[in-house]
């Protein structure tokens, strides 16, 4: 019997996740969900113990600032979202540190600007770091430095979204398996929040100019940047750059689980290693 593309999962070893604000925060108030959090540290933890190796990309620093400082409003100016990015980083760092020493792994922070992939020096310094981070058995979690990182900066530019910062790092790390987690089931024919009928799209096998307009620069919650226009374009660099990539739903974390043991969760999207690929490229010209 054949081996499906949803049960070669199984074997991904090297593995990103993203997880949105939207699926780590209370849908009401923004604050930080504490219990959520603590499933998706368990999830992780359980991972690690099957050998695999976690990176975890977490959004969630600005909304923690928001609940730390006692804004449930977003921030609109650029000084507003550094300042919580500033408070809410360190306050969510320390959530992750507790939580995982609790099921005896070891956090460690990587926060990442643009500048830092676009200069070879210190993408290369940020390559060695995850490679050693990940052979000393730790748990990575990566974030944009928000405190500095805005295209009103000189030379310091930013992602725009955790969805793309996601796949450059998958395709830095040479990670086999990305998982974006957020607030949709998956990649749908249009937006079925305005369309009922929108069709669901388990497979994709190759990414056309026809699927990547079928992204919408839009989001359902009040606490996330990324759309699915987003998603696509990190799709885009992770399959070119070798990882096959999936975004599943986050509300219920234990979808994770689902994921890497074959279940039809999600839209899963194949990776095909492009021989031209060329990660600065990406980053300087098209994101």
């Amino acid at each position: 019997m054949s081996v499906t593309e949803r049960e070669k999962l199984k074997d991904k070893n090297r593995i990103v996740i993203k997880i949105g604000s939207s699926s780590l925060t209370h849908a009401y108030t923004g604050d930080l969900n504490l219990m959520k959090i603590e499933k998706l540290v368990r999830v992780i933890s359980d991972l690690k113990g099957q050998g695999k190796q976690v990176v975890l990309v977490s959004s969630g620093a600005i909304a923690a600032g928001r609940q730390a400082l006692g804004h449930h409003t977003r921030p609109v100016t650029i000084s507003e979202k550094q300042a919580f990015a500033a408070v809410g980083q360190a306050r969510l760092m320390m959530v992750y540190q507790k939580l995982f020493a609790e099921y005896n792994q070891i956090a460690a922070q990587v926060l990442l600007t643009k500048n830092t992939m676009v200069n070879d020096s210190s993408r290369y310094n940020a390559q060695n770091t995850f490679d050693e981070l990940l052979k000393l058995g730790t748990i990575p979690i990566v974030n944009e430095n928000d405190t500095v990182s805005t295209s009103e900066i000189p030379l310091v530019d930013n992602f725009g979204d955790n969805d793309r910062l996601s796949a450059i790092v998958a395709a830095l790390i040479g990670a086999d398996l990305l998982i974006l987690l957020s607030d949709i089931d998956g990649l749908y024919s249009d937006d079925p929040r305005q369309n009922p009928k929108a069709e669901f799209i388990g497979l994709v096998k190759q990414i056309t100019p026809k699927l990547m307009e079928m992204g919408k620069s839009t989001s359902g919650s009040d606490v996330g940047t990324g759309g699915m226009a987003a998603k696509l374009a990190a799709a885009r660099i992770a399959t070119d750059g070798g990882s096959d990539m999936v975004i599943a739903n986050g509300d219920q974390v234990e979808v994770i689980e689902q994921i890497v043991t074959g279940e039809e969760k999600g839209t899963l999207f194949l990776a095909h290693p492009n021989h031209d690929f060329d990660l600065m490229d990406y980053i300087n010209h098209e994101y």
